[in-house]
Formats: C-alpha cells, structure tokens, sequence
C-alpha cells in the first residue's frame, strides 16, 4: 500500500482530498501539509529514514499555486532527489500541465478532485511505484492499447480521440498537439512516433511541426512557389523537402 503526503494551503481543499486518499484502500497512510517548505522537510525526513522506515512517503500529492514556495518549485527541487516520492498534482488551474509532466508528474488532476479520477491516479502511482521496485519500467509509461484511438486528458478526465477524428498534429517540443474539427488536445508523445504509428493510416509528413491526414486536406495550393493545403479552414505550409511526396500522394488518391 502507498504512504501518500498531501500538500495544500487551503485547509478545506487538504481535508477533503485526506479524506479520498484515506478511503482508498491502496492507501496505508495518508499526511497532511499546510506548505510546500513544510512538504519538504517531511520529505527529507522520510528520505533519510530509508525505504522502509516509519516517515517514508511514496507518492506526493501536490497542489501548484502556494505562497513562497510553490507546487512546481518543489517538484523541481524533488528531481534532483536519488529515489524521489511520486508525484501527483492537484490544481485549479490547467495552464501548467505541460510543465508537470516535463517534471515526471504521474498525474494531473483538476480541482474539484473527484473520487474517480483521484482512484485513476492512485492507480498508476501503485503500478509505477511497484515496477520502480522491480527496475524494470520507466517512470512514466506511454501507450496506446486501442489502435484506433488516442487517449487525451481534457478537464480532468481521460477521454479516447478516433485517429480518424484527427486532422493534423503539431509538434510543440516533445509533446504534440492533436487537432480534430472539434477542437485540439495535447499529448505527451513526439510527433516522430505519431508519424511513424500512424503512417499506414494515411498521414503524411508536410513540414518539421505538421503532420496531416490526406483524407482532411480539402485543398493543394501553389502560390509563387510556395506549396500550402487547406485542412479544414487552416491553412497549413509544406515545406520544399514534402511538397513533391504530398502532391504524389494526392494524385494517388484521386
């Protein structure tokens, strides 16, 4: 069972997400902190107990937005650690996701915390803690068990996006941004593997930040030796090293 550490300045929101870890039966012990300076020190203090000891703290759950030191500064300070706590943040606010998981976050959860999606998190805490002891996976795993769709997280919750739904994907450094008529979601796979996994199923390469699928370009236009196609209502560039394989396979295709 995980020995989990709640950190929150706001009492209300620290006594009710200890109150959903204690309900969890994954969960041996459950602390709380007012602070991430007071998360610290309980951190250290476990760490020096050893594994095994009667401090030790497996999983971290942290909310972001705390006076002084805050939830991302204190992960920071934590990657610096041999043997780390976990870490799950638990926020208000969306805007940081992407730093979150650059610092090896297991988890984002959204605020309110829903019983639900707080189990979700547990869960993949339990099984990385579990392989961590075993040495033999990474921290955070990525995988795709339904060819045909694409787990996002949007509002807190998992949802699975049809490929087929997908119109282009832009790179953003080693996350990638995946675009349908509906809207866009952004994950945490480059888009050199969504390239490769997805070939077969009719995308193409147009330029080093955009990958489309042929079935969504409505339109090929040159423009004073320029080369764009129209995806939706976007207009999106191909750079010279695309433009003569994306024209061959148009023509294939009509």
């Amino acid at each position: 069972m995980l020995r989990a550490l709640a950190v929150d300045d706001e009492r209300p929101s620290l006594e009710e997400l200890l109150y959903l870890l204690h309900a969890d039966p994954r969960i041996g012990s459950a602390e709380g902190a007012g602070d991430a300076t007071e998360a610290l020190r309980r951190i250290n203090r476990a760490l020096e107990s050893g594994p095994g000891g009667p401090e030790a703290i497996d999983v971290v759950f942290l909310d972001i937005n705390m006076p002084g030191l805050d939830g991302l500064d204190l992960a920071r300070l934590l990657t610096g650690f041999a043997k780390p706590p976990l870490v799950v943040f638990v926020t208000a606010h969306e805007d940081f996701a992407v730093q979150a998981f650059d610092l090896k976050a297991v988890d984002y959860i959204l605020k309110p915390v829903r019983k639900e999606r707080l189990a979700e998190a547990v869960r993949r805490a339990v099984e990385l803690r579990a392989a961590e002891l075993r040495d033999t996976a990474p921290r955070i795993p990525v995988s795709e068990p339904d060819p045909d769709h694409i787990p996002v997280e949007l509002g807190g919750v998992t949802r699975f996006v049809s490929v087929d739904d997908i119109t282009h994907v832009e790179a953003q450094g080693d996350y990638a941004r995946l675009h349908t008529d509906k809207g866009s979601h952004l994950v945490r796979i480059p888009l050199s593997t969504l390239e490769e996994r997805w070939r077969s199923r009719g995308f193409v390469r147009i330029h080093r930040r955009h990958l489309v699928a042929l079935r969504h370009i409505g339109e090929l236009r040159l423009d004073a030796g320029t080369v764009s196609v129209l995806v939706g209502s976007e207009e999106l560039q191909v750079s010279r090293r695309h433009a003569r394989e994306l024209r061959d396979l148009l023509m294939r295709r009509a």
